[in-house]
């Protein structure tokens, strides 16, 4: 029997039809696995994973496939953006027996859950070296039939081996100036000065990276960092890997000059990506920075946002390409005479500057479009026309498939980067936006006991516990909010989510942080990973949104939390610094203090005081926190005994227990923010 229909998981869902007898993860899973003496497969994706649909079609839709895993097998199926943390323990294990790693994760388990043989996608027959999937099956049967000692053996081996690359974290020590530079000389080696990003094929946006060389030049001046980080927004915004016709990025570009991208499109890449270029625009005022920022964040009200006010978590990469087919990329690409049966005459200047060419970019003839670089000047109003044509004539194609699952985390990066964009582009409907998600995260994610859903769906929250990035990312978003809105309650609820982060997700004694709660589900193993992957790592998100609410309320636990959190950048920064980028932004906002400026007016909507307050949240200074209020408000600590200047409203600027003179110039307090 298939037990998936009643999942909140459109991932687990669209597997509730298979003839395979799926289990979602439980305890009943691993109770029937001991009591029919089977091993149990596990099977690890999500929505929009290409190679997920690809042996889901392959093997788990074949009956002769499904009878002989109903037979011999208990089969677990999990969502890893639901699950994060059986993700986590698994992909440690696959990684450290295969040295890689990827989705779908297949991985076979005792029924007491240990690993003992791993894999990712296997085909339905041998392939370039790879076992049939059925070949995989066959030979775990009879391993369990024949050799049950040495699998239990291997088993055994597996969790000691894991259980042992724990943290040693007793010698932590705080990330100063000389770590910073080692990091940016280690991404400079890495650079790729030709094509923009990091490394070579697959490219992935680096934007927790991109944020550190934008937080480092704004303290140092570094123009290397700038520039690292000037050109490959540039070359990402000029690429196949940005939607040039509605906004928006898709996950990474499989090549290494951005051209062709995997198509889905994460809310958490876009998220990330629509902050970082409207950070690039705060500190040069680029054109193109702003105009992606603005394109992204409305790809993500339009096409991601759920009737509830949440945000979806992806859009597929596939899609009917017409003839019934569900082809990768279908909805996105173009052939010359795509362009010329919508544009007409004006076909040949949109291949020009859209880099459609008759052999095409992609596959079958077909192209990407790009924007890439030209000389002579072009019609601004020609352009925008082509645009909207191709643009319209798109959407009448089959549209990707979306995961409507709302996870906390990814809502959290969302809430932040349409509170600044709104924020910065005088757009209050991106920030009412923002507040919509923030307002549903608080509804209906928020128990009484201020504990995290991991995710909701439909208005129905899931029953998987939030992990430490969904507490970290939340209150980093309402963070933000509160510095944009001037709404004190946001702060408030940040203070209680971090509160969760110290007593429940933090050693008491080395101050290390776990990925899950002290109280959580136990696994073979508690997972604890300070790097940074798609998204900062719970650990350094929790360091940065810890040290910002310090700032803003002056509490002295949660500061002492973010410095020992911080050692694992000192760690880990020199040596890997691709890979724990947040850190590094978190970092730079410790050593620049992080500013706490106050902004009072006789009323919020003073116009003088809203000057004063677009002024400090345009400020490049790394970290710096805001707190925005009628004179004598007790919704936030900074604005206590901070009066209002021969009655014109004031704002007021400290680092490190030392403030500046007040001012009633927005002049002088962008000097003084970006000095």
């Amino acid at each position: 029997m298939n037990r998936l229909a009643h999942e909140t998981s459109p991932y687990l869902l669209q597997h509730a039809d298979n003839p395979v007898d799926w289990w979602p993860w439980s305890a009943e899973a691993f109770d029937a696995a001991r009591k029919a003496d089977r091993p149990v497969l596990l099977s690890v994706g999500y929505s929009s994973c290409h190679w997920c649909h690809v042996m889901a079609h392959e093997s788990f839709e074949d009956t002769a496939t499904a009878d002989y895993l109903n037979e011999h097998f208990v089969s677990i199926k999990v969502d890893r953006e639901e699950r994060p943390d059986v993700d986590a323990v698994y992909m440690e294990a696959v990684q450290a027996a295969t040295g890689q790693g990827g989705w779908p994760m297949t991985v076979f388990l005792t029924p007491d859950a240990e690993p003992f043989y791993f894999g990712t996608y296997f085909p339905p027959a041998p392939r370039h070296g790879m076992p049939s999937f059925r070949q995989v099956l066959e030979g775990v049967r009879q391993a369990w039939s024949d050799r049950r000692d040495e699998v239990t053996e291997v088993a055994g081996k597996i969790v000691r081996d894991l259980a042992g690359r724990e943290i040693d974290y007793q010698t932590a020590h705080l990330p100063g100036e000389e770590d910073l530079a080692r990091a940016l000389l280690g991404l400079t080696r890495e650079y790729d000065p030709q094509r923009g990003g990091f490394g070579g094929a697959p490219k992935f946006p680096p934007s927790m990276v991109i944020e550190f060389l934008l937080r480092h030049h704004a303290r140092t001046g570094a123009e290397g960092a700038l520039q690292m980080a000037q050109d490959t927004c540039e070359r990402m915004a000029r690429g196949g890997i940005y939607d040039q016709l509605g906004g928006g990025f898709a996950r990474y570009s499989v090549d290494r000059d951005w051209v062709t991208p995997h198509f889905e499109k994460m809310l958490y890449d876009n998220a990330l990506l629509c902050r970082v270029y409207a950070h690039l625009w705060r500190s040069t005022g680029s054109g193109l920075a702003r105009r992606v920022a603005l394109e992204t964040a409305d790809f993500m009200v339009r096409e991601l946002r759920t009737e509830q006010g949440g945000f979806a978590s992806a859009l597929d990469a596939d899609s009917d390409d017409g003839t019934g087919r569900h082809v990768e990329g279908a909805h996105y690409v173009w052939t010359p005479g795509q362009l010329r049966e919508v544009l007409g005459d004006d076909a040949e200047l949109a291949a020009h500057y859209f880099g459609v060419t008759e052999e095409g970019t992609f596959e079958h003839g077909q192209s990407v479009l790009q924007l890439p670089q030209h000389d002579g000047v072009f019609d601004a109003e020609k352009i925008a026309s082509i645009r909207e044509r191709l643009l319209r004539a798109r959407g009448e194609r089959p549209a990707p498939g979306r995961d409507d699952k709302v996870v906390a985390a990814w809502n959290g990066l969302a809430v932040a980067a349409l509170a600044e964009t709104g924020a910065y582009f005088d757009r209050p409907d991106l920030v009412e936006a923002a507040v919509g998600a923030a307002d549903l995260l608080v509804r209906l994610h928020l128990d009484d006991r201020a504990q995290l859903a991991r995710t909701s769906r439909d208005g129905r929250a899931g029953a998987n516990a939030g992990v430490l990035e969904d507490y970290a990312d939340v209150a980093e978003g309402f963070l933000v909010l509160a510095s944009v809105t001037g709404e004190g309650v946001w702060l408030e609820f940040a203070g209680l989510l971090l509160d969760h982060v110290l007593t429940r997700f933090t050693d008491p004694d080395s101050g290390a942080l776990y990925d899950t709660a002290a109280d959580a589900e136990r696994l073979i193993r508690r997972p604890q990973d300070p790097t940074d992957n798609a998204t900062p790592s719970g650990w350094t998100a929790a360091a940065g949104a810890l040290l910002s609410y310090a700032a803003q309320t002056g509490a002295e636990p949660h500061r002492a939390a973010a410095e020992r959190a911080l050692g694992v950048v000192k760690a880990l920064g020199p040596r890997v610094p691709r890979f724990i980028g947040w850190g590094l932004a978190v970092a730079e906002a410790l050593l620049d203090g992080p500013r706490e400026v106050a902004v009072v007016g006789p009323a919020l909507d003073d116009e003088a005081a809203r000057s004063l307050h677009r002024t400090a949240l345009l400020g490049a200074a790394p970290g710096a926190v805001v707190a925005f209020g009628a004179a004598g408000s007790d919704e936030f600590p900074l604005l206590a005994d901070r009066p209002l200047i021969d009655g014109a409203p004031a704002a007021y600027v400290c680092r490190n227990f030392t403030c500046d003179a007040p001012t009633t110039d927005p002049e002088r307090l962008r000097a003084a923010l970006n000095s």
